[in-house]
């Protein structure tokens, strides 16, 4: 895998507002049916038509319907036949590895992560670039653009678009922004800027979306039914895939909003103004208040908490274990809502499992109404840049499979 030097970076282009992206789009019809196949043959493959309509519960006409053009477009490919008893020979079916790419880019409040894959998301080259202070859009997008720039450069012909994951509030319909605590943005049309700057086609998502995809695609949640990926860190993310394969985003894209649960009607006030929120008690911030304010050090830090709280502090642990308590009634309900394959639970916050598990799987089982923990296997998966940006280009990946543009 390539790793390009930031200072490398090609100088990127003035952004300008723009109100559409009519040359950096797709285009075509939606086909959900596409994608399901693409996905099934990516993860489980090589598969025959036939088993690719068992495993989905579909017609075989239907998948024909669906997998004569992801043939014809070159996403997969006939590898060969198989010969089961006395039925007819099957041939079997795979994506395409290297005909295609797609870059992924993960924004933070601290640097732009930027890969490039291949169709089956693995990462080629990656880039990863700091930023300066401040969280402008003009800065961190134009930081994003000169990060394309490079990726592109190694891949002449190929390329299907950009994928942008980020923390906050997105409308994936638009890529536009609504709003992101991370970065302080609001309203901010990132795929149509993007889009401009580079001229190709870019899809925009909330970072727990794409990393769910991505979990599904060639991570932990491999071959399971419906689950969750529940990050702690700076805030509490969920992403939900039910139904062998679809992600649950609900009707306006709020769907997962977890750290917005109302776990204890008494506890501290949220940054969004309720009170007894699950991130106001288990989020980075909430850990680190709590310790000063048992009588603890002021902590900068969560590593410095976990790292006083395994030193036997009384108020690091206790901060923690409220932490661990609140978020374990947290996924009692998730389970109790939705009857989970799993849960994997990640984030840069799972630095300190260690420290909060016991409260955290105590409060699980206690809470989870019949069999619904027992049947929920709960997982810690920590994750790095890397993984968030494969998650980016997994958005791109499903975006182009969605629809019937020709590709020259």
């Amino acid at each position: 895998m390539g790793v390009v030097p930031a200072d490398d970076l090609p100088s990127a282009p003035t952004i300008k507002p723009v109100a559409t992206v009519e040359d950096a789009a797709w285009t075509g019809a939606a086909d959900g049916t596409r994608a399901k196949v693409f996905a099934e043959v990516l993860v489980h493959g090589p598969l025959s038509r036939i088993e690719v309509a068992r495993r989905l519960v579909l017609s075989q006409s239907t998948v024909t319907k669906a997998v004569n053009p992801l043939v014809d477009l070159g996403y997969l490919v006939e590898v060969g036949v198989r010969t089961a008893g006395t039925g007819r020979p099957q041939r079997m079916l795979q994506v395409v590895g290297g005909r295609y790419h797609a870059i992924g880019l993960q924004l933070s409040s601290t640097h732009v992560t930027g890969v490039l894959t291949d169709l089956r998301a693995n990462v080629l080259t990656r880039v990863h670039h700091p930023l300066p202070d401040g969280h402008e859009p003009h800065t961190v997008l134009a930081a994003a653009v000169g990060v394309v720039g490079q990726l592109r450069s190694t891949v002449p012909e190929g390329l299907l678009g950009v994928g942008v994951a980020l923390g906050g509030r997105i409308d994936s319909s638009t890529g536009r922004c609504a709003h992101s605590d991370v970065l302080g943005w609001s309203d901010v049309n990132i795929g149509a800027l993007l889009g401009t700057a580079t001229g190709l086609p870019t899809v925009v998502d909330n970072d727990v979306h794409a990393l769910t995809i991505a979990q599904r695609w060639f991570g932990a949640a491999r071959g399971d039914g419906s689950f969750a990926v529940v990050t702690v860190g700076a805030g509490i993310g969920c992403g939900l895939l039910l139904g062998g394969g679809e992600l649950h985003t609900g009707t306006t894209g709020l769907a997962g909003a977890l750290g917005h649960l109302p776990v204890d009607p008494d506890g501290p006030t949220c940054t969004c103004g309720n009170p007894g929120c699950l991130e106001a008690s288990a989020a980075d911030h909430a850990i680190i208040a709590a310790t000063a304010a048992s009588g603890g050090p002021r902590c900068t830090t969560t590593r410095e908490v976990a790292a006083l709280a395994r030193s036997g502090d009384p108020a690091a642990l206790a901060a923690y274990t409220t932490m661990g308590r609140a978020l374990g009634r947290g996924l009692a309900i998730l389970c109790n809502l939705l009857n989970l394959d799993r849960i994997i639970l990640t984030g840069e916050g799972t630095h300190a499992y260690d420290v909060f598990e016991q409260p955290c799987l105590s409060a699980f089982h206690q809470h989870a109404y019949s069999t619904a923990a027992q049947d929920c296997r709960l997982t810690c998966e920590p994750v790095d840049d890397d993984l968030w940006a494969r998650g980016a280009a997994c958005l791109v990946i499903r975006e182009a499979v969605h629809t019937t543009r020709n590709r020259a």
